[in-house]
């Protein structure tokens, strides 16, 4: 059965979640999500592992709000969105402006689901003002009410009564792991800060991020990083530091459609790093005779 993933968001590892999870170790207690954004790892794992408890951390605050919303009080956020929804017909650019500007002013979580469900590639941009500055995808309506309603009462029974929601930033979230937690990270890609042309909700310093991969080592604390990645032989980010002994993973993550409409035949390749507290439990023999989609192992 597919997953369900009720908030659309550009960069969500929703379609490499299955093959993430099988980096997981046997035995862990909950799972951490610090940069949470779609929170597709952590919807995987509630569906495939389902007896976990589960921390969603977003330094965005309105979209904390919204999970809360989805997991604990489904149906008011899907009469909500409904409602919303219905709204739009006859003079939809004009009114998707107009709940932008409700939302800028107000922070309401339906407001928000509403604006990533017909956003231009579900892609989540703010300006130095901190507003919400995405403009409508004009060939469609958004999120069918009925399909996003399917989606949200899925997610709601998943995750009530084993999820806690925060909005901090990450630095805070991970001082609550312990050995027994696992934490996965998708943090912003880098160059998306206030130099990088457009912004996210809140955007990390790097030099702090290392800080905190170092000292989570020193803890032993296992985690998963998605961090940067390449298509073809061009490659995204900057390296990692060989000090943090990282095993990096480059998972097959298919054609590239930027590359497809430039009419290059070329394979965009996402990059996740285990930790050394997590590479201890992991058996890469067995993953790598698993039928895995094209899933190349870096030692």
């Amino acid at each position: 059965m597919k997953l369900p993933h009720p908030i659309p968001y550009q960069g969500s590892k929703r379609s490499l979640a299955e093959q993430i999870l099988k980096f997981f170790p046997e035995k862990f207690d909950q799972l951490i999500e610090p940069f949470a954004g779609s929170a597709a790892i952590t919807i995987a794992s509630a569906y495939h592992l389902k007896d976990k408890n589960f921390v969603i951390n977003d330094v965005n605050e309105p979209l904390i709000e919204l999970w809360y919303t989805i997991i604990n009080h489904p149906r008011s956020i899907i009469k909500a969105y409904s409602e919303i929804w219905q709204g739009q017909h006859g003079d939809e650019e004009n009114y998707y402006y107009k709940i932008r500007d409700c939302f800028n002013q107000t922070k309401q979580p339906q407001h928000l689901l509403f604006l990533l469900a017909k956003c231009v590639k579900a892609a989540v941009r703010y300006n130095a003002q901190g507003h919400f500055n995405q403009s409508p995808d004009k060939r469609r309506l958004g999120r069918n009410p009925q399909l996003m309603q399917t989606d949200i009462l899925r997610v709601s029974q998943l995750l009530k009564d084993k999820t806690q929601c925060y909005a901090s930033d990450y630095q805070n979230i991970l001082q609550v792991a312990d050995t027994n937690t696992l934490i996965y990270m998708d943090p912003p890609y880098q160059g998306t800060g206030l130099n990088g042309g457009f912004n996210y909700a809140g955007n990390i310093e790097n030099s702090s991020f290392l800080t905190a991969l170092f000292k989570l080592n020193e803890r032993n604390i296992p985690y998963i990083l998605s961090y940067d990645g390449r298509t073809g032989n061009k490659v995204h980010g900057t390296a990692l530091p060989d000090s943090l002994n990282l095993i990096k993973i480059e998972i097959n993550a298919g054609r590239s459609s930027q590359a497809t409409l430039l009419r290059r035949n070329e394979t965009t390749f996402e990059s996740v790093y285990l930790s050394p507290a997590l590479t201890a439990n992991v058996d890469f023999n067995k993953i790598a005779n698993r039928s895995m989609y094209q899933t190349d192992l870096f030692f």
